[in-house]
C-alpha cells in the first residue's frame, strides 16, 4: 500500500515543537544529573573526561550515567509532547468541523 504524503513527513509545528522540547529536557536533564552526581560522589562531574587527571572509572561511569539520563528524559518528554500534540489536533480538528457546519 502506498502511504500518503502527510504519514510520511511529520507536519512543520511538531518539528519546531519536538526540538525546542528536546533541547529543553537535555538542558535540564544534564543539570539535574550533575546535581546528582555531586551528592552522590561528593565531588564536581568531571568537566573533561579526556583530561589524565580524571580517573577512567570515574570519566566512563559519568559519561553512562550522563547518556542513559539525557535519553531516556529526552524520549520520555518528546513522547508526552507528541500525545499532547496529537490531542490537541484532533480536537482542534474537531472544532473547525463543527464551525464550519
Amino acid at each position: 500500500m502506498a502511504k500518503s504524503k502527510d504519514a510520511e513527513k511529520p507536519d512543520m509545528a511538531w518539528r519546531l515543537i519536538g526540538a525546542v522540547v528536546a533541547l529543553g529536557v537535555g538542558y535540564g536533564a544534564r543539570k539535574a544529573i550533575e546535581f546528582g552526581w555531586q551528592k552522590t560522589t561528593g565531588k564536581k562531574p568531571p568537566a573533561d573526561p579526556n583530561s589524565l587527571e580524571t580517573g577512567l572509572a570515574e570519566a566512563i561511569g559519568f559519561a553512562v550515567v550522563l547518556g542513559v539520563g539525557m535519553e531516556v528524559a529526552r524520549i520520555v518528554a518528546t513522547r508526552t509532547a507528541h500525545k499532547r500534540y496529537q490531542s490537541w489536533k484532533t480536537i482542534s480538528g474537531k472544532v473547525e468541523r463543527a464551525v464550519k457546519d
